[in-house]
């Protein structure tokens, strides 16, 4: 608590002491949320949305999304492969996939495609800016967004020529290469098209093969057009393709970037995505608008399981020479993914005309998951397919009350048809169905002074599923004796209530935003990890007992919060930021099997009441400013804060708390800007995946430990851009 009391007193301190001077040009711009229904202004939004614009990722010289998500309040990430590719919002959200399909807590939409549960492809070429929508969006989004949604929004085209080219340099082999070109090809149809590349050897080096094993090997291409048909008719399109050939080597026995596997493993994508939107202009004022969307994503996720190498034990105390056995084990894991996720929304919007507005639509998607894993100890390669069909209806209405209210009523009924199956000895499958619904209901205010009070009761779902996993061992455990209950492979869905009250708006003449909002969330059914306790001889009812994991619905929680931001343009030199987001996120009545403590000799559970949930950190901070000190001269620094965190709902083992500093000095003339920069300078360690409650290192013989993947450490370099 003392790393964040320091942060929050200084970014008082600064606010208070430096001398406001306000001018019109100080005034800083409105920001549009556009992955509402319709666009609207960030200050009228009644929920807690956060949004980065060019500015920002500049500002962090970011190339992903996950070199930004750390200045919204209350979101976290995990690592777990090359990238930050698994999101929490509020104490929401995955951490890993395996073998299980996973049905993502927070969605994520690039242009218009549904790229939810696939993270790696949130590279940052060519973004206008970036939403992170908190809470659950039930009415918005529907299933994947219990938690929330992050909305990435690439530059459309412009009625002039543009074009944009910028070149990075840093330690670790940083080269990135990238550029933007678009204007107009006629009076109705506008074009923009942008490619990047991204390299770096990584800071992690393979001691036992002499050279870096987790590098980054990212390519993007982007394309838009943008068609004005007719006067009562428009065309946009959106084209994405992912190329990504990343190393996967980041966990080492030593909990240092020092690693000794001998079989280095690979964190790859090959994705394209396409999306298709047309807006009618209809009678009335009324606008009728469709989006089709079609993602094929290809990926390969594998690596080193023991972390080591054969020979690791030569000459120590676990050398086979000594024992007459050995005591270590080799393996690798792969998992090939093939998704295929198509989605079409048709949605009726009524005039935008300030008084009542409202929307209805209609939405289906259809997705597809095969799975192939190669895994040294298996019998065979594993190879599963898990559908699904998704049908939702929709609509929101916004109803003035007087001068000063407005009543926001939303909701969303939702079916899902799943069915799985795989090769597992056995007849491996199940189908299921599903109905959900969701909402919203906001009550909002808007003072004399131009700010906006709101209350918000919203609920979201997140479907249910199949443990493939647990699936897979089914005839090893009937040729055992042990019978499992039919509903130990079917889990349910899992709902959230969330109730928050928020202020924002502007004052000082304009110069200063601000948003803040306190939330409630219940939640029900949690997904988590759990065990089925069963007695190790067969036909017992008593133990000693064996716990076989699996998905389960297993536990309640409440999650309580607090979130700030600000954005003051101070005077026409400087200008300060900050977040702050307060988290206290526990399960509830939850005993757990599955829990390191767990006692399987007595089956015994772990009682997990009161604590707290995984990658859910107590507080979150950043205070920043950029300093336009001297002409074509301007500083930019932040610090960025995180509170320590549990990093499994197995185990009680924590990441650790940090504090970064990052500074950017460019220098700007004309079409040219010339920058330094650098992240982390203090070169502070960050955790961002913990593994506990298991040993994998044969030199202790298998001593539980816990093990952690590292973030960047301090990173640093030199760009140059071009800009007409």
């Amino acid at each position: 608590m003392t790393t964040k009391f320091c942060l929050t007193t200084a970014l008082a301190l600064v606010l208070a002491r430096v001398s406001p001077v306000y001018a019109e040009a100080n005034l800083l711009e409105e920001v549009i949320v556009t992955a509402e229904f319709r666009p609207v202004a960030l200050l009228d939004t009644a929920a807690s949305v956060s949004v980065f614009d060019a500015w920002a990722i500049e500002e962090r010289t970011a190339t992903h999304l996950d070199q930004l998500l750390n200045l919204a309040p209350n979101v976290n990430f995990s690592t777990g492969a090359s990238r930050g590719r698994y999101f929490q919002v509020r104490g929401i959200g995955e951490r890993s996939q395996f073998v299980e399909p996973v049905n993502p807590s927070v969605g994520l939409v690039i242009d218009g495609m549904d790229f939810t549960g696939i993270g790696g492809a949130a590279t940052t070429l060519d973004l206008r800016q970036v939403e992170v929508l908190r809470g659950p969006q039930g009415t918005l989004f529907g299933a994947n967004a219990l938690a929330g949604m992050i909305n990435l929004v690439s530059n459309a085209p412009t009625d002039a020529l543009e074009a944009h080219a910028e070149l990075l340099l840093g330690n670790h082999a940083l080269r990135t290469v990238e550029a933007a070109v678009g204007g107009p090809a006629g009076e109705s149809l506008g074009w923009r098209v942008a490619l990047q590349s991204n390299r770096s050897d990584g800071w992690v080096d393979n001691t036992y093969l002499d050279h870096p094993t987790n590098d980054i090997d990212e390519r993007t291409v982007r394309g838009r057009l943008a068609w004005q048909v007719s006067d009562d008719f428009d065309l946009d399109l959106a084209v994405l393709l992912i190329d990504v050939d990343n190393g996967y080597d980041a966990f080492s026995l030593d909990n240092t970037r020092e690693t000794y596997s001998d079989q280095p493993g690979r964190d790859t994508l090959d994705s394209t995505g396409a999306a298709l939107t047309g807006r009618w202009q209809l009678a009335g004022g009324m606008t009728l608008e469709a989006l089709l969307s079609r993602v094929d994503a290809d990926s390969v996720y594998s690596y080193d399981e023991d972390w080591s190498y054969r020979g690791i034990c030569d000459g120590t105390p676990c050398d086979s020479g000594l024992w007459g056995f050995d005591w270590w084990y080799s393996s690798f894991d792969a998992y090939a993914r093939e998704n295929a996720n198509t989605s079409l929304d048709l949605r009726l919007l009524s005039a935008d005309d300030g008084a009542r507005r409202w929307v209805a639509g209609v939405y289906a998607r259809e997705q597809d998951q095969a799975l192939l894993r190669e895994y040294t100890y298996a019998a065979g390669d594993f190879a599963s397919d898990y559908g699904t069909r998704n049908i939702a209806v929709y609509g929101q209405l916004d109803q003035p009350i007087g001068r000063a209210w407005t009543l926001v009523a939303g909701g969303r009924l939702e079916t899902r048809d799943w069915n799985y199956a795989d090769n597992a000895p056995g007849v491996n499958a199940g189908s299921g169905d599903e109905s959900f619904w969701g909402g919203r209901l906001a009550l909002a205010y808007r003072t004399g002074g131009g700010l906006l009070a709101y209350g918000l009761a919203s609920r979201g779902y997140k479907p249910g599923g199949y443990n493939a996993a647990l699936a897979s061992q089914l005839a090893d455990l009937e040729a055992r004796g042990i019978e499992l209950p039919d509903t130990a492979l079917v889990f349910e869905g899992e709902t959230l209530w969330n109730l928050e009250l928020g202020l924002k708006g502007a004052v000082l003449d304009g110069a200063l935003q601000f948003t803040a909002a306190v939330f409630y969330q219940d939640r029900d059914e949690v997904q988590v990890k759990q065990s089925i306790v069963v007695p190790v001889a067969p036909g017992s009812e008593t133990c000693p007992c064996e716990f076989i994991d699996s998905l389960q619905n297993a536990a309640a929680g409440v999650n309580i919060g607090l979130e700030l931001q600000a954005d003051w343009q101070v005077n026409d030199t400087l200008r300060l930021f900050g977040s702050l987001g307060l988290l206290d996120a526990e399960f509830r009545d939850f005993l757990s099997y599955s829990h390191a403590a767990a006692d399987p000799e007595t089956g015994m559970p772990y009682d997990m009441d009161g604590r707290d949930q995984a990658h859910a950190p107590n507080w979150q901070a950043v205070l920043g400013a950029q300093w336009d000190f001297a002409e074509a001269w301007s500083l930019f620094a932040d610090l960025e804060g995180k509170d320590g965190f549990y990093a499994s709902a197995s185990h009680d083992e924590r990441l650790d708390d940090y504090v970064l500093f990052n500074l950017r000095l460019a220098w700007s003339q004309g079409p040219w800007t010339v920058a330094l920069w650098g992240r982390n300078l203090t070169d502070e360690t960050v955790q961002t995946r913990g593994f506990g409650g298991f040993g994998n290192d044969p030199r202790d013989f298998y001593a539980e430990s816990l093990y952690t993947q590292f973030g960047e450490p301090r990173v640093y370099g030199l760009s140059l851009a071009w800009r007409y």
